[in-house]
């Protein structure tokens, strides 16, 4: 998986972390983090706070020939059906043949304040726009990717009202609804004199072969979807400035999929993942998916694991199940906030003294710093864990059972947050069990995972977070990146 980014504000780069705790033995725990550096250009919080994120496009290769879809969510902030299910594509998919680029943020700043869209609705933006608008250089650049020749068909996810049907039965089901369709703007793609047919030149076929293999594995007969034309160049103002007629006016396949707002988000979620795989499959591009396709396994999907990483990738924090507020977390004293996320809905906005973290429109915590010089000069502390030594990197979790225990730095001092030792300041050297640590101080609400921090000389040199849940995984994001590391050479 290659994540490419533009300028800054948001000014995102590839950071990929791999931290191991290995043991004698057979035990190996890996926490791997495959992340977007957040930069904030410099700018104070304060300024970095008004400016719109930038959205970030992420490339599954498969390294072998096929079609290339381009898929889209967020275009609208207010559709979380949308923007979550390219999320998961992103993050919980191999490509095994072909390649498929996402982009699931595109209008990343509206999904944040969940808003259709804080400057206008973006999806009217595609037939003009002008470069004083604050959203162009985003429309100009999610144009230009639907444009490149590689690019072979293009899905727009939308969370649409009520249920679509092709004649009226009620209020909320009628041909003015949305939700449940696939959308398509004519019947066929436009003819062009020595153009070679492409690879779904009959839109509506595609569409309704899209609609059946959603129609098989409807979760409720009412949730039934149809095939919704706006025959948009007969005449249709709305649809002309729209995402999809831009592309077909561009000679590129588009669909709008829309999953009914009638539903909670991992039920719009199932929907579009079931559309995107039909388009998928009937391009002949291969995948794997990394979780059971129900609501269940979508929740859990899409909250397990995601992680946040602060300062030099010193300082890990999970976000599943985080507590509402986190207080003196070490942050570098006299730089501008730079961070680490493995999720592309994770984000973090500063607010006063402190930084709200995000996952798409979810606020998920408060974040208040304590600042720091920091000292680099030591990355890592030897522990004992359930009776094994281990060598633990700073930005790393450590699964525990039953105890552990941090061994003496000599010259350092270290702080097992929520555990206290009134003859001494210095926490190394102790065995440590869960109930020795005050649960209000652990990052997530279940009072399991508690943060080891260790100083020289009232200088920070890192945090480790021993984590007493009962089952311990491991972070699953590498295996929906190519293999070979590749980044798509039209978005380097």
């Amino acid at each position: 998986m290659t994540w490419g980014f533009g300028s800054n504000p948001g000014m995102l780069r590839w950071a990929k972390r791999i931290t191991a705790c290995a043991a004698p033995g057979n035990r190996l725990w890996l926490v791997i983090l495959c992340a977007g550096l957040a930069c904030w250009g410099g700018l104070r919080p304060a300024a970095a706070a008004d400016r719109a994120l930038d959205f970030s496009v992420h490339t599954l290769s498969s390294g072998l020939p096929g079609p290339t879809a381009l898929i889209v969510g967020g275009i609208q902030g207010d559709e979380p059906g949308g923007f979550n299910a390219a999320a998961l594509i992103a993050t919980h998919y191999k490509i095994r043949s072909g390649r498929v680029i996402v982009v699931p943020n595109l209008n990343f700043s509206s999904i944040v304040k969940r808003s259709r869209g804080i400057y206008g609705d973006m999806n009217r933006k595609f037939a003009r726009l002008t470069l004083d608008d604050p959203e162009w250089k985003t429309v100009d650049r999610i144009k230009a990717m639907m444009k490149h020749p590689e690019v072979d068909f293009i899905l727009n996810l939308h969370d649409g009202s009520g249920f679509y049907t092709r004649t009226y039965e009620s209020p909320q089901r009628n041909p003015k609804r949305w939700g449940q369709s696939i959308i398509i703007d004519q019947a066929r793609m436009p003819r062009v004199e020595g153009r070679e047919p492409s690879l779904f030149d009959d839109l509506s076929r595609a569409a309704e072969t899209c609609a059946g293999d959603i129609n098989r594995r409807l979760l409720d007969d009412t949730h039934r979807v149809f095939v919704k034309n706006t025959h948009t160049a007969k005449g249709n103002r709305e649809m002309e400035k729209t995402l999809t007629f831009f592309a077909l006016k561009h000679h590129k396949p588009a669909f709008g999929i829309e999953a009914s707002k009638s539903f909670l988000t991992p039920g719009r979620v199932y929907y579009h993942l079931l559309a995107i795989e039909s388009f998928l499959t009937q391009a002949g591009i291969g995948f794997d998916r990394g979780f059971p396709l129900s609501k269940t396994g979508i929740r859990r999907a899409m909250d397990e694991d995601i992680a946040l990483s602060l300062g030099e990738q010193r300082v890990l924090l999970f976000a599943e199940n985080i507590r509402n507020r986190l207080n003196f977390i070490p942050m570098e004293k006299d730089r501008e906030l730079r961070f680490d996320v493995n999720h592309p809905l994770l984000t973090l906005v500063p607010n006063g003294k402190g930084f709200y973290l995000y996952h798409g429109n979810r606020r998920l915590t408060r974040l208040f710093p304590q600042y720091f010089e920091y000292d680099l000069g030591l990355d890592r502390v030897e522990m004992v864990v359930d009776g094994e030594g281990l060598s633990i990197p700073f930005g790393s979790r450590v699964p525990v059972k039953e105890r552990f225990l941090v061994k003496h730095i000599p010259d350092h001092r270290v702080n097992i947050i929520g555990f206290s030792r009134q003859d001494t300041t210095n926490e190394s050297g102790f065995v440590v069990r869960q109930n020795n640590i005050a649960k209000r101080f652990s990052i997530d609400r279940a009072g399991r995972i508690f943060r080891v921090e260790v100083y020289r000389e009232g200088k920070f040199n890192g945090m480790v977070l021993v984590d007493f849940r009962a089952e311990q995984k491991s972070l699953k994001l590498a295996r929906a990146r190519d293999d070979r590391g590749e980044k798509a050479p039209f978005f380097r």
